[in-house]
């Protein structure tokens, strides 16, 4: 089997007329979504995308300056509408919206109540509970030779970390794995219990992602809360439902079910795409693993490499306040304008060389975790720790690691994700 990269293949014109964002199987095969961006960031960097009923097409925005200027104008372009490419009513948002589809000083009181929790003083305390989690994570999986990468190392560690935060038992580990799965996985015939927009789908139309797996998050969190409500603890959870937030409004019953099923989400999501991202990139460029091995002081430089390379959610969408120029075209006030993510850790104009994987690479200026934006990812230090340790200590205890069979992605233009990455490996 070959583990060449595919930057080549990457580079391949592809025709406008070819390029349709909204395909989801065109997001399955590892190259085809890097060609669409390429083309769309040297041909139509400000593109409009039609979409199949029920959606009505969006602005996809796929150059870096003009990803950050909307990020980060909440005002003209809010996220209260959705962040989704999913069109909504407004009784559907009432019932759906968690913090990602807030704005302003609701939106700051809501990610006040646990911000702390992921501080640089807080996370530092966690660091020795990272190292020896690492290790037992990878000595277990590197004992059995070849194994799973995905299964055994980057959906296993962070989960363990997400329970260690919720103070959950470990048991339960998979259990968050699975939810997490087939809510992110709703466009995935192989995770989603209903596939978006099928007519099933209509049923749970009030519900996050449309999935029946949601129901299954708020009973868990709900037992929770009931049994952390009034205490003194410091979990997430006591955090949540002891705590009122700085604008004075208390959390209602469906603030803490959103929230909590975000957690669970994306305290899992975007650590263990990037981390198989990561993995699967160091075996297509040996040379690379090799430099990490001769000198591992590189790592921490190499995390920020590592985020752009994988930029695990391809795309977060805005919605359109007002009539507004961007990159020459006149948006109109509700017209969806989504922001490439992937596309813009490509930009040819802020790296040099974007689709060279350099662990040496400096002044990363990615957008993974959106940049100077409002909703700047509340848990970047946190994964920023986490995948720093993970390869601080895999890294070392690797003589040769190699692919042993197919790596399916995720069928999904929303999360860039891996399902499985079989590999073989020789202890050092």
């Amino acid at each position: 089997m070959t583990t060449e990269p595919l930057t080549d293949a990457v580079r391949e014109p592809l025709p406008l007329s070819d390029v349709n964002l909204a395909d989801l199987d065109r997001f399955t095969d590892g190259v085809t979504p890097w060609r669409m961006f390429h083309t769309l960031r040297h041909e139509d960097p400000v593109h409009w995308q039609p979409e199949e009923a029920p959606n009505s097409g969006f602005w996809a925005v796929t150059r870096h300056r003009d990803i950050v200027r909307v990020d980060r104008d909440s005002e003209t372009f809010t996220s209260t509408k959705f962040v989704n490419l999913e069109e909504v009513d407004d009784d559907q948002i009432k019932k759906r919206a968690s913090i990602l589809e807030l704005d302003g000083v609701r939106h700051r009181a809501l990610r006040s109540l646990i911000q702390r929790q992921f501080g640089a003083n807080v996370i530092s305390g966690y660091t020795d509970f990272l190292r020896g989690l690492t290790a037992r994570t990878l000595d277990a999986a590197l004992a059995k030779g070849r194994f799973d990468f995905v299964a055994d190392v980057s959906a296993d560690f962070p989960i363990n970390v997400l329970a260690r935060l919720l103070d959950v038992p470990p048991e339960d580990n998979q259990r968050l794995i699975d939810w997490g799965n087939r809510i992110i996985g709703h466009t995935d015939p192989d995770y989603a219990d209903v596939l978006l927009h099928s007519e099933e789908s209509e049923r749970y139309r009030d519900l996050p992602f449309r999935s029946p797996a949601s129901l299954e998050v708020f009973e868990y969190g709900r037992e929770l809360a009931r049994q952390r409500r009034g205490g003194d603890g410091t979990d997430l959870i006591s955090r949540l439902v002891n705590t009122t937030p700085r604008d004075g409004v208390p959390l209602s019953p469906q603030d803490f079910d959103n929230y909590f099923l975000l957690l669970v989400v994306a305290g899992n999501e975007t650590t263990r795409h990037t981390i198989s991202h990561s993995m699967l990139a160091l075996i297509q460029h040996p040379e690379q693993l090799a430099r990490l091995q001769e000198d591992p002081s590189l790592i921490p430089g190499a995390v920020e490499e590592f985020l752009r390379w994988a930029s695990p959610v391809y795309h977060f969408r805005r919605t359109a306040t007002c009539d507004v120029e961007l990159g020459g075209k006149r948006i109109r006030e509700g017209d969806k304008v989504v922001m490439w993510f992937a596309s813009g850790n490509r930009d040819e104009e802020v790296f040099g060389n974007p689709y060279d994987f350099d662990v040496t690479r400096t002044d990363n200026d990615h957008v993974t975790f959106g940049k100077g934006s409002p909703h700047l990812c509340l848990g970047n230090l946190l994964a920023r720790t986490e995948i720093r340790i993970m390869f601080e200590e895999l890294i070392p205890r690797l003589a040769d690691i190699r692919l042993a069979g197919e790596v399916p992605r995720v069928r999904s233009n929303f999360v860039n994700g891996i399902k499985k990455l079989p590999v073989e490996v020789t202890p050092a």
